[in-house]
Parts: C-alpha cells; structure tokens; sequence
C-alpha cells in the first residue's frame, strides 16, 4: 500500500497537503493523525500537526489492473528506471554509516544533486526553500512543497551568482595637503545547496558565500591623480595597500608639506613689573602687616623691556606643487608713556619709579608711574585724592572721601563710607565698612564700550550696503544727495529702519563722556565724536560713503581690541569688611574675618579665608570661601557662571548656590562640598 507523511500548521491542513500530493480524495485514503498541532507561548514552541495517509486497498488494485495494460514504451521506461534506482544505490555518495536498505523511501541531497529512492509504501516529499528552482520532469515546479520519485526527471537551479563591482575614488582636501583613495571592494554572492541527509521529508536551503575582490590597478589610481593634478609627495607603500585591500579603507596616496607658523612679536620683561598682594598670613594664618611686599622700582637708565620682532614662518607644498603661504605674522606695536622711551626695540626707563606695562593683544602700554604718599587721614581737610599714579594713605580714608588713581591705591588703616576707585590693585589693611571700592575700572569700562561697539557695527554694516543699493537708484541720482551728504538719508533710515542703532549710539557717547578720565585710548573719544556728528547733531562736514566706511573699520578694530583679555593686573585684597560692595575686574581676596552684608563682584577668583553673612559674592573665575551663611536668616548668595566650580568649607542652612542660571538653596548645614553643574544642568554637591 502506498502511504504518505504530511505536515501542515493543523491536521486539516496537513490532510489537505498530503492529498494534493497523492492525487486522490479523502474517501480513497486511510488518515492515521500522528501528532497534534501545539501553539506554544506567544509562538514559541509552536509545531505543525503530522498526518499518515494511507491509500486504499481498493485503489491499490485499480493500480494494478491499469499497471497490466501499459504500453511497451511504459515497460522500457520502468526498466530505464530500475537500472537508474541502482546507478543511484550503487554510485550516490552516502554516509558509510546508511545501509542501502536505510535509504528505501527517502530523498538526500549531495554535492549539489538531488537523490531519491522509492518505497512501495511511502512517498518522499520535499520542500522548495527561498531562492531554489525545482525543474521536475522538465517544468519549473510552482508549488512550495512535492512528492518526488525516482521516474522523475529532477534538476535543482539557484539564482545567478549577485556580484559588486569594486567602487573607489580619489579625492582633495580643501587645503590640496592630502590627496585620498577611498576604496570599497567589490564582491560575489555563490549560492549552493546545502548538503541534506537521507530523510522521508527534506527541504532544500540555500548556502550563500561571500567572495571579496579588489580589482583596482596601480595604474588607475595614477591617471586619477594625473587628472587631479597631484604632482608632490606620493605614497606608493599606500597605494599599494589600496589595490591589495579586502575591507574598506582610506589611504593618503600624496601628503603635502604644510606650512609652519611663524611667531608674531612679543615682549621680552628684563624686571619684576607686578607688586604681590599687600597682605598676607604667617603661620598661625593671622595677618601680618608688617610682612608686605614692596612695589617693584626701577632707576633710571634701566632696560625694563625688549620687543622681539615676528618671527615669519615657512611656506608649504601643496600635492598640487603649489605653494602654501605661512599665516603672516604680525608686529608688537609699543605706546610708550610718561617716564618711557624706545631704543632699538628695548624700552628705557628715563626717570626712577614703578614701571607699568599693560599687554592688550598686539599692544603695549609702558609708563613709569609715579606715587603719591598721604601721610595723613584722608578727609575734608585733605580734600579728595585724583593721582595719576600711586597712592598710598598712610592713615584712614574718612566718610564721604574720594581716592582716584591709575595705579595702585594702598591704605594702611581702615575705609569708612567712602569710596576707592583705581585702574590697578587695592589694598587695605584695616576694615572696610560702607564703602565701594572698584579695581580695573578701564578694563570694565571697555569691556562694555566694545559690548555697543559690536551692537552698533551690526547695523552700521546693513546701513552701509543700503546705501549702496539706494546710490544706485535713479532718484538717488536726480536727488541733490550727491551736494549735501548722506546726513539726511542717514536720518530716514535710522528713524525707519535702524533705531537700535541711535539708541546705542547716544548710550555709547554718554558713556565716553562720563569716563573721558579712565580712557587712555584716545580711539575710544575719537569714534565717540565721529559718531556724533555723523548722525546725531547737525554738522557742517558732509557725511560721504567713504566717510561711513573709515568709521565701519575704526570701530572694528575697537570690537576686536575690546575682546583681547588685558593681563591681570587689578585686585583687590583686604582684611574684612561691612556693608560694602567691591568690584574688580580681576581676583578679590579677604584674609581677616571676612565679609558682612556685602556685594563682590570679581572678574576672577574671590577667596574669603573668613566668613561670609548675607551679601551677595559673585566669582568669574570660581569661589572659594571657608565658611558661608547665617542663622539670623540674613539672605547670602553665592554665584558663578555654568562653567565654574564653588568650593565651601561650611554652608549653613538657607544659603543660596546659584551656577550659571541654575539655583539650590542648602536645606541642611553640611561642611567641605564642592558645588558644580552635571550633564544634566542640574547643580551636583559633592
């Protein structure tokens, strides 16, 4: 009887597959249900239901009848068959462990063939996996699943070998120092079939083989870089790897030589020009008044500096063979000053005293300063102090006084109620109580000159090229502008289309007028005044377009000079103080008690060796502060910008952190936190 097995995802399934198969109905078979279908969990697990069909008796001998009456061309076929059954059995390679017997009803697949052996009771089936072709007695079989027998005229086809071809290119950089072959080898897809062992039911699967190739020649990266141009600095060793590779590479098949960077001008200091802080602690950390540093001097006749000329650099080679110009280097520019002279690029004291020298970009500021000496109080018997140079107060600084200076300001006793104000240092060694003390006045002051200065080139610049645009309009042309300037077109424009920009300007000239004393740099005034009368009061001097763009390029370099960091030459160090504000463009340090109810406002670091109670105590440069807070609920607050650090020693409950414009106020007292922003923006103590 021929029987067969037959899988499906139920039993219905199944039995519907394996009739198809047998050609019959289900009245023709007998079913015997060999496993049910399971579902598993979520689909893992799941297995298919398999089926035993058995063909009748009764249609058995229907097949024996109809076997009697074929053809004599059917009795030579079905014994060309039986001699190829056992070319098979006797030729097909099988594992030496499978008998002949074992093989009775069963298809394999080796070495690319597909073999099978029938069964007078069982049919062999197979299934076609993604990517094969089952010709059966020579038609491409459609189906995904088929009986097979030895009759059948079997041939298994695979799909063209896919292949890549090997993709490159060869490429520049911008500065012509690097040329570079990219190289992605090609590639050939070979598909076989998976050998199979003998079984009832196989399925046919594919192997895929990936076969990588590199058919770049050295002789088209050459002509490749003969059209390119590249003529200097081949890497053959390079190249050569680029046409051997197998994996996806770079390689830099001609370097250039780039240039080398000159040095511009810089000075050279032959004596000490910085005075240290006035106070300092012995070893017991108390203030030692005594221990103070003097103010370096110089005599006359002395050599204080030398300007080194730049240095140019050494130009390179491009791959191209074209050169590559060095950055230009640029000279030190000096601005001598009272007391100062140039000799050969060396900078000559003329007369005894304290030599001064401000480094501000490619500029240098060099004076000998000059000190004034107060042996008494300071009051109004005294008057208020201007000095251009030094000052020192032998006594105390009374209420409602004024001490001005361009250098720095020493006060040996205290401060009360009064002010100090200074382009350099601040020292005082006795308390600071209600006062205001401002250290490096000119470098705040331009600091925020050059913060309108940048606001007003913005428009300046868009107000320049509508002018341009409007000049070259016929009714500009027919107008009478051409006679009388650009005054009135500028005013339009400003009333219509850049009102920002009169209102930086009047607030830039208030300024300048109100800090004539602090500004050295006549630049400053000068703009302030071509400014003026430009576009804010009538002025008889026609305003042209070249006029406009002289004024474009001075204010811009006041931009770019006002961006260059001056050289840290101001701080304030004090013992303690009350009620005060302090504000320095550069460090701040209180080495007594420390600090009551006071604004702090340092452009570097602020360090209180003592307390801090209430006051607000803002740090450029980070904070570093023994201890901080107060339990009469008096509000402190202590603040540096995102990128800073705060380090306490003590903070007690209700003071305020605030880094960048994230705050915390410390719920419970805590000692030695470190206080910063995380990746998260959030403040992190640790």
């Amino acid at each position: 009887m021929q029987s067969i097995i037959s899988k499906g995802k139920n039993v219905e399934d199944a039995i519907h597959i394996g009739l198809n198969l047998l050609g019959v109905s289900k009245k023709e078979v007998d079913i015997e249900i060999i496993t049910q279908e399971t579902n598993g969990f979520i689909g893992i697990g799941k297995k298919q239901a398999v089926v035993r069909l058995t063909v009748t008796n009764e249609l058995s001998k229907n097949i024996e009848v109809q076997s009697h009456s074929t053809s004599l061309e059917d009795l030579a076929n079905t014994v060309t068959a039986m001699v190829e059954k056992q070319d098979v059995m006797n030729e097909t390679p099988v594992n030496n462990h499978v008998s002949s017997t074992d093989l009775v009803g069963k298809s394999w697949v080796k070495d690319q063939r597909l073999y099978v052996v029938d069964s007078p009771s069982h049919y062999s089936t197979v299934t076609i996996g993604k990517g094969i072709q089952l010709i059966k007695n020579e038609e491409v079989f459609s189906g995904t699943s088929t009986v097979i027998t030895e009759k059948d005229l079997l041939e298994i086809k695979l799909e063209e070998p896919q292949e890549e071809p090997t993709k490159w290119n060869v490429s520049i950089d911008n500065n012509k120092l690097h040329a570079t072959i990219d190289v992605e080898p090609g590639y050939k897809i070979i598909r076989e079939v998976q050998d199979v062992e003998p079984n009832e039911h196989i399925e046919l699967k594919v192997r895929e083989t990936k076969v990588f190739s590199n058919t770049l020649q050295y002789k088209e990266i050459l002509e490749k870089l003969d059209a390119l141009r590249v003529s200097y600095g081949f890497n053959h060793s390079e190249i050569m790897k680029s046409v051997n590779t197998l994996i996806p590479g770079r390689f830099e098949a001609a370097t250039g030589k780039n240039a080398v960077a000159g040095k511009d001008g810089w000075i050279e200091l032959n004596v000490d020009i910085n005075p240290m802080n006035g106070l300092v602690e012995d070893e017991s950390g108390k203030v030692n008044f005594r221990e103070t540093k003097l103010i370096p001097t110089v005599e006359k006749g002395t050599v204080i500096a030398t300007i080194h000329p730049p240095i140019p650099g050494k130009p390179g080679i491009t791959v191209t063979n074209e050169p590559l110009p060095a950055r230009q280097t640029n000279p030190l520019i000096a601005r001598t000053g009272k007391g100062i002279i140039e000799i050969e690029n060396k900078l000559v004291a003329m007369e005894s005293g304290r030599p001064s020298i401000e480094i501000r970009g490619k500029l240098v500021k060099a004076a000998i300063v000059p000190k004034l000496i107060h042996y008494d109080n300071v009051n109004l018997t005294s008057g208020n102090i201007h000095f251009i140079g030094d000052v020192e107060v032998l006594g105390e600084v009374e209420e409602n006084m004024l001490v001005e200076a361009e250098g720095d300001i020493f006060i040996h006793k205290s401060v009360s109620a009064a002010k100090l104000t200074t382009a350099k240092s601040i020292v005082v060694k006795g308390n600071v109580f209600g006062s205001e003390l401002e250290s490096g006045k000119n470098n705040m002051l331009i600091v925020e000159l050059g913060h309108l200065v940048g606001n007003m080139l913005v428009e300046l610049g868009k107000m320049i090229a509508v002018v341009k645009q409007l000049m070259k309009s016929p009714a500009f042309k027919s107008s009478d502008f051409s006679v009388t300037g650009l005054q009135p077109l500028l005013k339009i424009l400003m009333e219509k289309r850049f009102r920002n920009f009169l209102i930086s300007a009047k607030k830039y000239q208030d300024t300048v007028e109100k800090s004539k004393i602090y500004l050295k740099e006549g630049e400053w005034i000068k703009v302030s005044e071509t400014i003026n009368q430009t576009f804010i009061t009538l002025s008889n001097q026609i305003t042209t377009l070249d006029r406009l763009a002289t004024l474009y390029q001075d204010m811009k370099e006041l931009s770019n000079q006002s961006e260059v960091p001056v050289e840290p030459n101001s701080y304030i160090t004090i013992s303690d103080t009350v009620n005060s504000s302090l504000y320095c463009s550069g460090d701040v340090t209180i080495i007594g008690k420390g600090s009551i109810n006071t604004k702090i406002h340092a452009g570097g670091i602020v360090k209180v060796h003592g307390v801090v109670r209430g006051g607000e105590v803002y740090g450029r440069m980070g904070i570093e502060i023994d201890e901080v807070g107060s339990n009469s609920g008096s509000k402190t607050v202590v603040a540096v910008p995102h990128d800073q650090l705060i380090k306490l020693g003590r903070v007690r409950e209700g003071t305020i952190l605030k880094i960048g414009n994230v705050t915390e106020t410390i719920r419970n007292e805590r000692t030695h936190i470190i206080a910063r922003l995380n990746q998260d923006g959030q403040i992190n103590l640790t």
